[in-house]
């Protein structure tokens, strides 16, 4: 049983108390977009602006102090959220500019190399006939930047395909992992299919060949206990919005061996150790791959909202959302005429959940949910292959979070039933 006072947190997020569309209470059901703020976040962004504004690490005067030392303080907070030292966390713009950094780093060695310039490590070195794998269920954020990695290098791009639950399937995983294999990058949850994959032993299959193993943990850190050791990646990747913190900041983790190895990303000031005008040295991570003014009130906010899911503690949040998912699927699979996308149980999987409804496109299901002040995602959910995988245009999505309980569900399910009758489907 949910230990979660739902309406004690509901109460500290300002937007949840507003109304949308003529008066209609606001069902907030988007969280997999991104997640809403509670005051405290907002306090914590606000009063850094107003007290302690300045460039971080270059100021001698008490401002310059003052941020800098809020900065490193929320690197070592948002760090140990995740079971890790400040030293290995890089703060970049959001998860997709972390996932980036990485692929970048592939292509920029291997560009190195060829040209001769120096020593690369050979890991990040790519070949044709090379392989990297992902799976079928990627958000475009852990899809395209590895296409274009394959494009520029000539190696092959491998998924591991879906079954028509929305798991992995992994009959062939040897066949697909394999002494080609220097890359392999997966999400931890699906943000279309809900489902958790055992990252684990994939991370485990990629390391017993050679190859570097990367998470993408956008919807896993946000809504479950992570511990980025125990998952047994070279680096994770995962965004401050979507955890309560505000947009425009993303996090990396990578071990201390994997970041001293990786070439950087974007470069200019800030990431450098020496400039000359024929060549330059590079600091030490993460301040290599943190170029230009760092996302310091951001950085800061999202310690907030940490501290605020710790508070809670992420065991009691994975359970409450077990809870969400479970009660979900059973509602939307006792409705005629709807079919979940994913797993259609609340084993293994997240509390997303996709679904279409037969003779309805999904946008008009959400246009009618929008109606009655039930905000949820309608589309593809920048998982395009994963709606052709099961031959569906898009889905709509409820993904609920800490702020939501049943009563929010049951009003998507009413809206659900409304919409059939409305298009005269049921």
């Amino acid at each position: 049983m949910s230990t979660l006072d739902v309406t004690a947190i509901k109460a500290d997020f300002p937007i949840l108390s507003t109304t949308v569309r003529g008066g209609h209470r606001l069902v907030y059901l988007d969280s997999g977009a991104t997640s809403q703020k509670p005051t405290v976040v907002l306090d914590a962004e606000r009063n850094y602006y107003e007290q302690h504004n300045a460039a971080v690490h270059r100021g001698a005067h008490a401002l310059a102090e003052l941020a800098t030392e809020d900065f490193e303080a929320a690197r070592v907070t948002i760090a140990g959220f995740v079971g890790a030292r400040a030293k290995d966390l890089v703060f970049t713009k959001n998860a997709t500019e972390s996932l980036n950094l990485v692929s970048y780093a592939f292509s920029n060695a291997t560009a190195l190399n060829n040209r001769g310039a120096g020593l690369i490590d050979p890991r990040f070195v790519l070949n044709p006939g090379d392989s990297i794998v992902i799976t079928e269920m990627e958000h475009h954020a852990n899809l395209i930047p590895w296409q274009e990695v394959c494009r520029k290098t000539g190696a092959t791009l491998r998924w591991i395909p879906l079954t028509d639950e929305g798991r992995l399937d992994l009959t062939h995983l040897e066949d697909l992992i394999d002494h080609t294999t220097k890359v392999v990058s997966v999400v931890h949850q699906s943000n279309i299919l809900g489902t958790i994959n055992p990252v684990k032993m994939l991370m485990d299959r990629a390391h017993a060949v050679g190859a570097i193993g990367i998470i993408d943990g956008c919807q896993s850190v946000p809504h479950m206990p992570v511990d980025v050791h125990h998952l047994g990646a070279d680096l994770v990747a995962w965004s401050g919005h979507k955890m309560l913190g505000p947009t425009g900041i993303g996090c990396l983790w990578g071990t201390e061996e994997i970041l001293e190895a990786m070439p950087p990303f974007i470069t200019g000031g800030s990431m450098i150790q020496m400039v000359e005008m024929e060549k330059s040295t590079f600091a030490p991570p993460p301040q290599k791959f943190e170029a230009g003014t760092p996302v310091v009130a951001q950085a800061v906010a999202l310690a907030a909202g940490a501290r605020y899911l710790e508070k809670i503690g992420m065991s009691a949040v994975a359970d409450h959302e077990f809870e969400l998912a479970e009660y979900t699927v059973d509602a939307l699979n006792a409705l005629v005429g709807v079919r979940i996308i994913g797993p259609a149980n609340a084993h293994e999987r997240g509390s997303a959940v996709s679904f279409v409804v037969d003779g309805l496109h999904p946008h008009d299901v959400g246009q009618v949910l929008d109606s009655r002040g039930v905000a949820v995602r309608v589309g593809h959910h920048c998982a395009w292959p994963t709606c052709r995988r099961f031959a569906v245009p898009s889905t709509t999505r409820i993904s609920p979070y800490i702020y939501n309980d049943t009563s929010d569900i049951d009003e998507a399910i009413d809206g659900i039933v409304a919409a059939q009758e409305f298009f005269g489907v049921k």
